[in-house]
């Protein structure tokens, strides 16, 4: 298999939507690791940041600074997953000046067609359903 890279989004992603704390565990990792076994390149594609003063005034804009990007990579980190690039593709540079990194594959709870799990009990939004999502990688040929 040829290796890919794939764009990982965080929030309702990685963990459930519970920003600005990181959320509660869905699965993602043990199939985040996989991936990577199998020579995938992650990159983080997510809206934190570490911005010390944010301002907005939609309602469900958290208005309030913090380190949450320095936290999602630590989850990363903590899981032992490692990431190839964080909001960039570091190849990209050389062929476009698109803020987009180019990945082969995007993994977001925002995306059409991503297997969904609704729990209230867990998460006020839905969140990506792993299991879905690693039978639907392994037909697209991600993993042996």
């Amino acid at each position: 298999m040829k290796s890919r890279i794939i764009g990982i989004d965080f929030d309702g992603t990685c963990v459930t939507h519970d920003f600005p704390k990181v959320g509660k565990d869905i699965g993602a990792a043990p199939v985040l690791k996989k991936l990577v076994d199998e020579g995938h390149r992650l990159i983080l594609f997510t809206m934190r940041s570490n911005r010390i003063n944010p301002q907005s005034s939609e309602y469900d804009v958290v208005a309030k600074g913090g380190a949450y990007l320095t936290e999602a990579i630590l989850w990363f980190h903590t899981n032992n997953i490692p990431l190839w690039g964080v909001n960039e593709n570091p190849e990209q540079s050389d062929w476009t000046d698109s803020p987009k990194p180019y990945c082969h594959l995007y993994i977001d709870d925002a995306a059409l067609g991503c297997p969904l799990i609704y729990d209230p009990l867990i998460s006020y939004r839905p969140f990506v359903d792993w299991v879905k999502a690693e039978e639907m990688l392994k037909e697209k040929g991600f993993f042996k």
